[in-house]
C-alpha cells in the first residue's frame, strides 16, 4: 500500500488534494496538518473523509512546519484520535503521554535528518514498548549499507515496521519496503512538492515501480551509479517486467565509488538477482565478479552483473549494442574490417562506454583517436588498444569520418552543452552521440545542420538494455515496447 503525503497552507487546498487522491483510488493519505497556516479546523477536514487518513502534526525539529505551541499540537493529536481517524502519527518521545483510544491505529515514529544511528535495534525495541500498531523509523542514509540496516529492521521485526532511509541514497528503502514486510510506504502527491528528502512521487511509485505488486517473492534487479537519479533504466526494465507479467522490480541504487565492495557483498542478503552497471563502476566491477565474458575481458569493463546462486558473472552489453548501431551506417557486419577499415574515428571520452566502442572500432581496423577531458585517461586507453590520444583542446584538429561522444556532455538537464565545436562539423561525417536523454542533443542537432549522418543514443540504450534483460531473465524482451516508453519519457514535452 502507498500512503500519499500532502501538506498545504490552506484547508481548501488540502481537502481538494485529498479528495482527488481518494477519487483516483489511493488507499491511504497522510494529512500533514503542520503545514496549515491558520488554526487547524479538524472537523472541517474530517467531514470530507472518503479514503483512510493518517493524521500527522510534525514539529520543526522532526522535519515538520509546526510553529505554534506544543500543548496545542498534542491537543490536536488527541482530538484526531477521539474523532476516530484511521491512523495517527506520534513521535516516540510523546507516545507514552497519549494513550490508545477507539479504533485509531498508532504509528510511533522517529526521525533523524543527520544520520542513520548505529543503535537502530535498541531504538526499535524501545519504540515497541510504546503500544504501537506500526513502528516508523526514518533516518538520513549516507551509504547504501544504511539501507541494508533498514531492510533488516523491517524483515526481522515482529511489529509491522516502516524503515526509511532518507535522501537519494535511501530511495531503495521506499521502493522495496513491501518486499521486507512494511505495511505501507510513503510517497508525495507531486514530484515537485517533496515533503521529505528522497521522497518519490505517487506517480513514480505506482507507474514506474508498481509498488503494490511487490511482495516477498519479488525478484530484485537494479542499476548502480553515482549519481543515479536521472537514469531511465528503471522505467525501461520495469515496463518490460510488467509487459511480460514477471514478479520483478528494477531499482536505482546510488553507490559511491568507495562503497562498491560493501554494496556488492550486501546484494546477496538483499536478494538482488542482477545489476546494470554504469558510471563510475564499469571498470572496478570486474574486481567483484567471479567470471566475465570475452568482451568484458578484452575491454576491461562490464556493464552487467548477474547472480547465479552466490556466484557473480559479468557481461558487457555496451559493446555489441554500440557496434550494431555503427555497423548499420557503415555497412560493416562483422569484425573483419569491412567498410570501417582505414576510416578515421574520434572517440570523445575514455570511460566504460568509450572502452567498449574503441575496442570495436580497432577490431574493425579503423584509425582511432581518443580525446578526454581527463588527459591521462585517454593516454591509458590509447595505449591499451593501440590507438592514439589527442588533447581535449585539440580534438577539433582531427578530420574524422566518425565522431563518437562517450561523455555525459549534453545530457539532461545540461541541454545547451556540446562536446564538439559546431564549426568543425563537416558534411559526410557520421556523428554518434551515446547520450540518450535527450535523444536530440545539441551535438546531434548541430551535426544534422552541418549535413552529417547521425546516430542517436536511444537505439544503443534500448539494445544494451534488451541484452541485459536476456541475461537477467533468460527471456526475449519486448524491445519495441521498451523503445516506445523511452521515447515518450524523453520527448521534448517532458524536458
Amino acid at each position: 500500500m502507498i500512503c500519499v503525503t500532502i501538506g498545504r497552507g490552506r484547508h481548501r487546498q488540502l481537502i481538494a488534494e485529498y479528495k482527488h487522491l481518494s477519487e483516483t483510488g489511493c488507499q491511504l493519505v497522510e494529512l500533514r496538518l503542520d503545514f496549515i497556516l491558520t488554526p487547524v479546523n479538524l472537523r472541517r477536514i474530517l467531514l470530507e473523509k472518503q479514503c483512510p487518513m493518517l493524521i500527522t502534526v510534525r514539529r520543526q525539529r522532526d522535519g515538520g512546519s509546526w510553529v505554534r505551541g506544543e500543548e496545542e499540537r498534542l491537543l490536536l493529536l488527541r482530538q484526531a484520535i477521539a474523532a476516530g481517524v484511521d491512523y495517527v502519527d506520534l513521535e516516540e518521545d510523546i507516545a507514552a503521554s497519549i494513550p490508545r483510544f477507539g479504533k485509531t491505529k498508532r504509528v510511533i515514529s522517529y526521525h533523524n535528518f543527520r544520520e542513520t544511528p548505529e543503535n537502530l535495534p535498541a531504538l526499535h525495541a524501545k519504540m515497541a514498548t510504546l503500544d504501537p500498531d506500526i513502528v516508523k523509523i526514518a533516518t538520513m542514509a549516507h551509504s547504501p549499507h544504511d539501507c541494508m540496516k533498514m531492510f533488516r529492521l523491517m524483515r526481522y521485526s515482529r511489529i509491522p515496521t516502516i524503515a526509511i532511509g532518507m535522501g537519494e541514497m535511501g530511495a531503495p528503502t521506499r521502493i522495496l519496503g513491501g518486499k521486507f514486510g512494511a505495511p505501507f510506504t510513503y510517497a508525495t502527491f507531486h514530484a515537485e512538492r517533496v515533503l521529505a528528502p528522497g521522497q518519490l512521487s505517487f506517480q513514480q511509485m505506482k507507474d514506474v515501480y508498481h509498488y503494490d505488486q511487490i511482495n516477498v517473492d519479488t525478484k530484485v534487479f537494479g542499476v548502480i551509479a553515482d549519481p543515479v537519479a536521472q537514469s531511465l533504466s528503471p522505467l525501461i526494465h520495469n515496463t518490460a517486467f510488467v509487459q511480460q507479467q514477471k514478479n520483478c522490480v528494477y531499482v536505482p541504487f546510488r553507490v559511491p565509488r568507495e562503497e562498491l565492495g560493501q554494496f556488492i557483498n550486501d546484494c546477496w542478503e538483499l536478494g538482488v538477482q542482477g545489476l546494470s552497471v554504469t558510471i563510475p563502476h564499469k571498470e572496478e566491477i570486474l574486481q567483484h565478479v567471479e567470471k566475465i565474458d570475452a568482451p568484458s575481458q578484452q575491454i576491461g569493463a562490464a556493464n552487467t552483473v548477474v547472480w547465479q546462486g552466490e556466484r557473480r558473472f559479468g557481461f558487457n552489453t555496451d559493446y555489441r549494442a554500440a557496434m550494431n548501431s555503427i555497423d548499420k551506417v557503415f555497412g560493416a557486419s562483422d569484425e573483419s574490417g569491412g567498410a570501417l577499415a582505414g576510416k578515421t574515428a574520434l572517440m570523445l571520452g575514455a570511460g566504460g562506454v568509450a572502452k567498449a566502442i574503441v575496442h570495436g572500432l580497432v577490431r574493425r581496423q579503423a584509425n582511432v583517436y581518443i580525446s578526454s577531458r581527463t588527459s591521462f585517461r585517454d593516454d591509458d586507453l590509447a595505449l591499451q588498444f593501440n590507438a592514439r590520444s589527442i588533447p581535449w583542446n585539440q580534438r577539433h584538429t582531427v578530420a574524422p569520418d566518425l565522431i563518437v561522444n562517450g561523455t555525459p556532455v549534453g545530457m539532461h538537464p545540461h541541454l545547451d552543452e556540446t562536446p564538439f565545436p559546431a564549426n568543425d562539423l563537416r558534411r559526410g561525417m557520421v556523428v554518434f552521440d551515446t547520450v540518450y536523454n535527450p535523444e536530440q542533443t545539441l551535438l546531434i542537432k548541430q551535426a544534422r545542420e552541418a549535413g552529417c549522418e547521425t546516430i542517436t543514443g536511444v537505439d544503443m540504450f534500448v539494445e544494451q538494455a534488451a541484452a541485459q534483460y536476456r541475461h537477467f531473465t533468460g527471456d526475449e524482451p519486448p524491445v519495441e515496447v521498451m523503445r516506445q516508453v523511452i521515447r515518450r519519457a524523453i520527448s521534448p514535452a517532458k524536458l
